[in-house]
This record gives structure tokens, C-alpha cells and sequence, in this order.
């Protein structure tokens, strides 16, 4: 591994829209094997997922994540939330080297299975803003909320509509086009929709996923009438090791820390990548 610098120096960012909020970020790390001959992918083509973690709470890297996200250029953050009246230097003097030593040790078991990774400790006021803000600094295509996998044979792809359909597809196939993969398109039928519109939606993106190398054979389509689509998907992905959804709310952390996906997490006990929306224009 090798150490980049920060680009805050060590200094204090900038404030985000919902209030003024302190930020101390420790260092930057970027974990990968050899430089790739010409011609080679590099890490660029591989998609980037932010791995959220509250490290000094006890929360860890859990099992089988490092085999998920083997194919993936990894954004490690590694946060802890602060009262308002803590600095964030007062807390980065006094934490800083425990949070970053369990980040190090994490870094190190995603880089030993393959992924390219970047660490980012971070002493916030506010996590949802935190996280929202460093998922589009870093132009991450999913966010995973980690739940423990003993393998990485099948994933459950939930689709609701056209809108960022590609970039759940480059996820898909980034992560897994290479690992003979099982993958389930799954879409409940919005009101008004039919089932051939659903069968022709799904059919459009499994066309895709094969342009991008997965095959044929190992992707499956499931339509079907949900009301409870929380309930669909978190059953559904009962026979599957991971969940792929991609995110509905204009506010990328209402929807990873609240509903619906932290609710398919709790229920289908997985990990959970969740697709983000591609930032509005500013």
C-alpha cells in the first residue's frame, strides 16, 4: 500500500448546505497490486463503492465483504460522530491513530482479495451529510450497508425504473461479470404497468449485462405484483447472497440510513449495495 496525501491537509473542510459542520480527515490511503501493462484496465474501470464504517463504535469489516467487493475500487471511510461542542481536532489528537490503525487492518484484508482501496477517517457533526458529500466527491456508484455473506454465488438485482438502469448495470457487471455469478433481475409492477411492459424492461437490461460480458445463461428475470415491495425484495433475496437496489430519493442518505434499503438489510441479514443516482446538475 501506499500513502497519498489529503487534500484537506489536515485542515478543517468546508462547511455542507445543512449547517456548519467540522470535519478532520487523517490521511488518504490507496491499496492496489502492480501497475497495469498497456492496454490492461485500471482501477478506473473498476466501479467505486463507498464501505461506511463507525470504527471506534465497534463496527468492523464484515465476513465475506472483501470477497464481494474484490473487483471494486473500495472508498474505506471510516467515521465517528462527535458532539457539537467537540472540535474536531480535540478528537482527531485523541482518537485519530485507533481509528486509523482498525482502518489499516481492514484496508489491508479488501486489498489481499483483490480491490483497490482508499481510506478516509473522518470526525464529523453530522453523518448523513457526511457520507452524501463524500459519496459524489469520490464518484461512488453504490454504497454497501455491510451485513456478514459466506459466499458470493448469486445476487439479487431490484429494479424499479429506467431512470439509472446503467449504472446498476456497470455495478453488476464491474463486480461480477468475472466470478460466474448468478443474477436475478427482480421488478415489482409499478400501478398501471403490465406485465409484458415489466418482462420487456427486464429483458432490455439483461441484453445489456450481456453487452457487458455476463452471460447469458446465468441471468434470470422475475416480475411480479408487490405491494410490500420491501417484503418482495428482502424475501426474494433470502436465496441469494447479495442485494443490489438501486436508490429512489433525490437524498442519497435518506435512503441508505433509512428506508428502504437499511429495512431490506435488517431483514434479509446480507450485504446491500445500493446504486446511487448520478448527481443533479448544480
Amino acid at each position: 500500500m501506499t500513502d497519498t496525501p489529503t487534500d484537506d491537509g489536515g485542515k478543517q473542510a468546508p462547511s455542507d448546505d445543512k449547517g456548519a459542520i467540522d470535519e478532520q480527515v487523517e490521511r488518504d490511503k490507496v491499496a492496489s497490486g502492480e501497475q497495469p501493462e498497456a492496454g490492461e484496465p485500471t482501477e478506473t474501470d473498476r466501479p467505486a463503492v463507498l464501505v461506511p464504517l463507525e470504527v471506534l463504535e465497534g463496527e468492523s469489516l464484515p465476513n465475506g465483504t472483501p470477497e464481494l467487493l474484490a473487483n471494486a475500487h473500495v472508498v474505506l471511510l471510516g467515521y465517528h460522530v462527535i458532539p457539537d461542542q467537540t472540535a474536531t481536532e480535540q478528537a482527531r489528537e485523541q482518537f485519530g491513530e485507533t481509528a486509523m490503525s482498525k482502518l489499516e487492518e481492514f484496508a489491508d484484508a479488501l486489498a489481499a482479495a483483490g480491490a483497490d482501496v482508499e481510506t478516509r477517517l473522518v470526525f464529523t457533526h453530522d453523518k448523513e451529510t457526511t457520507i452524501d458529500r463524500l459519496i459524489y466527491e469520490y464518484e461512488c456508484l453504490a454504497v454497501l450497508v455491510p451485513n456478514s455473506t459466506e459466499r458470493v454465488e448469486s445476487v439479487l438485482v431490484a429494479l424499479r425504473g429506467t431512470v439509472g438502469v446503467g449504472r446498476n448495470t456497470r455495478l453488476v457487471t464491474g463486480l461480477f461479470a468475472d466470478a460466474g455469478v448468478d443474477v436475478t433481475l427482480y421488478h415489482a409492477l409499478d400501478e398501471g404497468e403490465t406485465r409484458d411492459d415489466g418482462e420487456s424492461f427486464l429483458n432490455g437490461v439483461k441484453t445489456d449485462l450481456v453487452e457487458r460480458g455476463i452471460a447469458a445463461d446465468r441471468i434470470e428475470t422475475l416480475v411480479e405484483d408487490a405491494d410490500a415491495s420491501i417484503d418482495a425484495i428482502a424475501g426474494h433475496g433470502e436465496a441469494h447472497d447479495v442485494v443490489v437496489m438501486g436508490e429512489t430519493d433525490p437524498s442519497v442518505t435518506t435512503f441508505v440510513f433509512g428506508m428502504p434499503s437499511e429495512q431490506v438489510a435488517e431483514r434479509f441479514l446480507g450485504p446491500v449495495l445500493v446504486v446511487q443516482r448520478e448527481r443533479p446538475e448544480e
